[in-house]
């Protein structure tokens, strides 16, 4: 397939997930459980069907493990994850390479919105937390919900905010077309998660 063909819609990389963070993925992903402290990296490429030789040339050549290998629509996904950051930094390499692309081509990650909600309602607590994964929201938190384009690019945001602030992850979501981020904590903590999430997305 020829290089002009792909095209790299989400290169997010960490070099150490926090451990909220890496709690919720490891219950959530389908492949080898991630843990607090190890490097990932997400890639969101189309044509999607291309994920399966890219994962494959990645995991032949380098020490990176796969939590996540997915087509969704005309999108493909991949998880890579390591102790290593230098293995996650090949893995992505390896693919990049293979794809004839650059990391700098990736879409630039849009901050759609952010919104704060103070001293979160007992029956908005309790509507969240029907469809949460992660932390429950209490009562009288505030609660930060962002979102983000594209959707994968959430994973960067959660993560920066996790290493900021003292902060409760609810819920994240890095699917679809947008990607959903909830939060819960004091309004400074809040304040410093958010600010932290939108820095991780404008520095890429």
């Amino acid at each position: 397939m020829a290089a002009s063909a792909f095209q790299l819609r989400t290169y997010a990389f960490l070099d150490s997930m926090q451990p909220q963070y890496a709690a919720f993925l490891g219950s959530e992903l389908d492949g080898d459980v991630p843990l607090a402290g190890m490097a990932e990296l997400w890639l969101e490429l189309s044509p999607g069907s291309e994920v399966y030789n890219l994962l494959d040339a990645a995991l032949k050549t380098t020490g990176a493990r796969p939590g996540l290998q997915m087509v969704e629509r005309e999108f493909g996904i991949i998880e890579l994850h390591s102790e290593s950051v230098d293995s996650v930094k090949d893995a992505g390499r390896t693919i990049l390479n293979a794809c004839g692309l650059s990391e700098g081509e990736r879409l630039k990650p849009q901050v759609l919105s952010a919104k704060v909600i103070h001293k979160v309602n007992p029956y908005q607590a309790q509507q969240i937390n029907k469809n949460r994964k992660g932390n429950l929201l209490i009562p009288g938190r505030c609660l930060l919900v962002m979102e983000v384009e594209p959707a994968a690019y959430v994973v960067q945001a959660a993560n920066a905010a996790e290493k900021a602030a003292d902060i409760s992850l609810v819920h994240f979501n890095p699917f679809g077309r947008f990607g959903r981020l909830f939060l819960s904590g004091s309004e400074t903590d809040i304040k410093v998660a958010q600010d932290a999430a939108t820095e991780a997305m404008g520095r890429l």
